[in-house]
């Protein structure tokens, strides 16, 4: 049997990358232990251990492991398997790089200061993590991603968590018309989230959407508070978009942005552009995904094809 072709991509601590910039009143902070950066130093050395770890582990079972950090350019090679060192948002950012047919596996290096949902094992088991994904012992789960396409152009067919579109500026009103199946509505608000399954649980579910099960193909939109003071209350605030279903945005204005996965990529979206939101047809395979018991999903939100799945602006 060959050996397994490994790709481990591992984080900057936030230590790192305010130890070693440019900031006297940063470092000073940090030589003070002030509150605000008070655990820095123990997430950076928690983070190296699990990096230490790692390394060993791979050597012994034998894999051609290859590790990089985030910001080095990465090597462009086919891998048996992907492996991230970090919290969700390193898993979130190496997950762009990942097609349909590459297992990825999260490894939360610093879990008392990571958040690490996507994670199969932290710092405390890294070792039996990384032996079961070799061995291929860790649970399968296929996640649905998101297409995003500007004006016909595709940003992305690899957004796992969420997209938000919104205006450039966080205090301003964002105007925008919103097109699904036959409905359009033209809307007023703080901005909309639109994601996968995989996100549901975090800012879509906190904007007031409705926890997915991971298996779902549906996408889900939660639009941040909607102005409702020209009457007519709107539909298209809350709902499910099927997998034969396109959601369509189009800027009212100049200065909106569009935030892919957090800020893994950011586009400026002017006046009469349009976003399309779609299912993409290149799903995830993660290792060892172990939570769906644990989500709070939702009556009514089965994950079935179909029409979308939810009466609009019903989320919850």
């Amino acid at each position: 049997m060959s050996a397994l072709h490994v790709l481990v991509i591992y984080k900057r601590t936030t230590y790192q990358r305010y130890r070693g910039g440019e900031s006297k009143r940063i470092r000073r902070l940090i030589d003070e232990g002030d509150v605000t950066v008070d655990r820095l130093l123990e997430a950076h050395e928690a983070h190296l251990d699990t990096l230490e770890r790692a390394r060993k582990a791979l050597r012994e079972h034998g894999a051609r492991a290859v590790f990089r950090h985030r910001h080095e350019p990465q090597p462009s090679d086919s891998w048996d398997l992907v492996v991230t060192l970090g919290g969700d948002g390193t898993l979130l950012w190496a997950s762009h790089m990942v097609g349909a047919n590459t297992p990825m596996v999260a490894v939360n290096s610093a879990p008392e200061d990571s958040v690490g949902y996507f994670c199969a094992g932290d710092r405390h088991d890294v070792e039996e993590t990384l032996a079961r994904a070799i061995a291929g012992a860790l649970p399968v789960t296929e996640l649905t991603r998101m297409r995003v396409d500007l004006d016909g152009d595709a940003l992305s067919t690899r957004v796992l968590n969420d997209v938000l579109f919104a205006h450039e500026c966080p205090a301003a009103t964002t105007r925008y018309v919103i097109e699904l199946g036959e409905r359009v509505e033209e809307h007023l608000s703080s901005g909309i989230w639109v994601g996968p399954a995989a996100g549901s649980t975090a800012a879509q579910s906190s904007a007031g959407g409705r926890v997915l099960p991971l298996g779902s193909p549906e996408l889900q939109f939660v639009v941040r508070e909607p102005y409702h003071g020209f009457g007519g209350g709107s539909e298209l605030t809350c709902g499910l978009v099927a997998p034969d279903q396109t959601l369509r945005i189009r800027s009212k204005i100049r200065e909106a942005r569009v935030f892919l996965d957090g800020a893994q990529k950011t586009r400026a979206v002017d006046i009469g552009a349009v976003l399309t939101m779609s299912r993409s047809d290149e799903p995830l395979s993660l290792l060892g995904l172990r939570r769906d018991g644990d989500r709070g999903v939702t009556s009514g939100s089965s994950g079935s094809s179909g029409s979308s799945a939810s009466a609009p602006g019903a989320c919850v």
